[in-house]
């Protein structure tokens, strides 16, 4: 891969990192409610879905989801789903006020958090076959591709954590405001019905899109 190459993958990278979607929406959600230093985790945890999809991508799994309608249909189901549960469970979560002082943080698990991200993002074929769709433009075929893939992967993930911690900035600055358990149980709401929107969205993506 070339340099000039590399620069228009990095562009891309941008654009598609902060692309609104499923990630953006729990990366905010975790910000609202744990501050950044916390809700980050669940960032990681998107990093980790987005490799784990590179990987399936790279080995050559993405090409059977892009193939298979059956495999295609039973991971963009399995997402959807979990999408939605994500957001009944939101919209139902208690409106008790944010505490901001130190020393009472919002009580979490890092491993749940990391876990939560990740699988928004490995139950999302619509990035498999959007990564397979677009890697392959930006391979040099002339050379070796491991070394690629690696380039490529770093990238993707630098600028995802970049915009996920933006994300999730933008809602902790928010915790300040979240005095009252009337504008919690909205906030709560509107997420709840944002993941569950990411959802339905993704239950209509065709496979042949």
């Amino acid at each position: 891969m070339s340099f000039s190459t590399w620069l228009a993958f990095f562009a891309a990278s941008w654009a598609i990192s902060f692309s609104p979607g499923p990630g953006a929406i729990s990366a905010m959600a975790s910000g609202l409610k744990y501050g950044f230093r916390r809700g980050y985790w669940t960032t990681v945890g998107l990093i980790m879905g987005i490799l784990i999809q590179f990987v399936v991508v790279a080995v050559g799994l993405g090409a059977l989801l892009a193939a298979s309608e059956l495999a295609f249909g039973a991971v963009k189901w399995l997402g959807v789903g979990y999408l939605i549960y994500l957001g009944w469970k939101q919209f139902h979560t208690d409106a008790a006020p944010v505490t901001v002082e130190a020393g009472a943080p919002a009580p979490f698990k890092i491993r749940e958090l990391i876990l939560r991200g990740c699988l928004i993002n490995v139950t999302n074929p619509k990035g498999t076959v959007f990564l397979l769709a677009v890697v392959p433009q930006f391979l040099d075929l002339s050379r070796p591709l491991a070394l690629q893939y690696v380039v490529i992967a770093a990238t993707l993930c630098f600028t995802d954590l970049v915009a996920m911690g933006c994300y999730t900035t933008l809602a902790s600055r928010m915790l300040k405001l979240l005095r009252s358990p009337r504008r919690i149980r909205w906030l709560n709401r509107t997420f709840g019905a944002l993941f569950i929107l990411a959802g339905t969205v993704l239950a209509s993506f065709s496979h042949h899109k």
